[in-house]
């Protein structure tokens, strides 16, 4: 008996019982649809946050300080622009704040900076003007907006020298930024952006708890946090006082935790395969017993060993790997799905669609030989007097 009639005949197996083969299949698809999301949908997020980093540029270094006893005052933090490799600094204050206008109210992360901070975070102004050097020095109640609070606060009005209450105080819009690519984190067009100074005085502290720094160039990113590192410890006398980070360390360790929870996810769903897997084993089992005396004729009229073992794997072969493209298929459109609701990157990988898919074929050969093993050493004699 050649491979085309073992072929067809595993065929119209799998077909005569077309339920029974979907819910057997169904395992493997589950499998399958679960590692291209989540891997997807993992990778993507991963892509969205390295994207926006990355934009800031790889010469930008951040400082927390986490000292109660001793702190870094406003004045202090220009000191660090007397550092080699040092071209911008800016300290940072956020605070989540309630931003009124008219009858329309939002909740809203306020961000104070210096007139460095727009450059260093990668914001540009659409329309207006950004914080100057005298409204940090003047404390002057200026505000400038993002895309997203615009449109909440104001519609399609223009908000330009409007005045908006943060949490009571007034303050006027003076510039509105251009559109910036949200991620995960967060909607980079829903932002508040104020003079640190005014900010810090409206929350009555003179503490500066963050620091945002702008190295000269990449090349001399190390040489500038070396100095930073340096300076903070003569001040703190303690390296538990501070954290100093650049964009590399923190690109790096978001990828190694980001690929070791995207394995970790990968590896959950790829369990369902293996259940799968035995799903297909057992109803391998039970078929090959339903239809002993069916191989026990084939045996008698010629059919070698051979021909029994090739044609029970092409039926589980074939349940696994159509199981593995429906599975696939679905995972590409719901991570698609996903990933705009989300607003997030979303990454069509095809190695990992293509290895989810030969996994579950390899799956299907595995779990399916042994059913296939038990029916080719069937002996005709015992398989004709079966009932």
């Amino acid at each position: 008996m050649n491979i085309k009639s073992v072929t067809k005949m595993a065929f119209q197996s799998i077909f005569s019982n077309k339920m029974r083969t979907f819910l057997t299949m169904l395992g493997i698809i589950i499998g399958v649809f679960a590692v291209v999301v989540l891997i997807s949908i993992g990778q993507g997020a991963t892509s969205g946050v390295t994207d926006s980093i990355s934009s800031m540029g790889s010469n930008i270094i951040s400082i927390n300080i986490f000292d109660r006893r001793k702190s870094i005052i406003y004045n202090d933090v220009y000191d660090f622009e007397k550092l080699d490799g040092v071209k911008n600094v800016t300290p940072v204050y956020n605070s989540n704040a309630t931003v009124k206008y008219d009858l329309e109210t939002t909740t809203v992360n306020i961000n104070g900076g210096n007139e460095n901070y727009m450059n260093i975070n990668n914001y540009k102004i659409g329309s207006g003007r950004k914080i100057s050097p005298v409204d940090v020095d003047y404390r002057n109640k200026v505000a400038i907006i993002g895309l997203t609070t615009a449109e909440d606060l104001f519609g399609k009005d223009n908000p330009l020298n409007k005045d908006i209450s943060i949490n009571g105080e007034k303050y006027t819009v003076v510039g509105v930024l251009q559109d910036k690519e949200s991620s995960i984190a967060g909607d980079s067009n829903d932002i508040v952006i104020v003079p640190v100074t005014t900010l810090m005085r409206q929350n009555s502290t003179k503490e500066i708890n963050s620091i945002t720094i702008q190295a000269n160039s990449s090349e001399e990113s190390t040489l500038a946090k070396e100095n930073i590192e340096n300076y903070l410890f003569d001040y703190f006398e303690d390296e538990d006082s501070y954290m100093v980070f650049s964009q590399d360390e923190m690109l790096d360790v978001i990828n190694e935790t980001t690929a070791m929870l995207t394995a970790m996810l990968g590896g959950i769903a790829g369990i369902s395969l293996l259940v799968g897997g035995i799903g297909i084993m057992n109803i391998m089992l039970v078929t090959v017993t339903e239809r002993t005396r069916e191989i026990g004729i084939r045996k008698a009229i010629g059919a070698g060993r051979v021909n029994i073992l090739i044609q029970f794997l092409i039926e589980s072969s074939v349940m696994s790997g159509v199981g593995g493209i429906i599975g696939a298929v679905l995972g590409v459109i719901v991570s698609s799905a996903i990933s705009d609701i989300m607003a997030i990157n979303y990454v069509v990988n095809i190695p990992v669609i293509i290895g989810a898919f030969g996994f579950s074929l390899a799956v299907g050969v595995f779990f399916g030989l042994y059913p296939a093993n038990k029916a080719s050493k069937l002996k005709p004699v015992d398989a004709l007097r079966y009932e």
